[in-house]
């Protein structure tokens, strides 16, 4: 599968977690103490990102 969630660890020691399509990182989120933070984050993520807004301000 070309989509996946990947945590890692940053140059602070913090986890993070990143959504990487092919090769590509797409976006990251914020760095956490714990590698559960950065699972909830990914599930959060999952759970409610279909239904978020989507918002256009290019022209702003």
């Amino acid at each position: 599968m070309a989509h996946r969630f990947e945590i890692r660890k940053n140059k602070a020691g913090e986890f993070v977690a990143y959504f990487c399509y092919n090769a590509e990182t797409m976006f990251w989120t914020e760095g956490y103490s714990s590698k559960a933070s950065a699972q909830n984050a990914i599930d959060s993520i999952k759970k409610n990102g279909p239904d978020a807004e989507v918002i256009d301000k290019s022209a702003d």
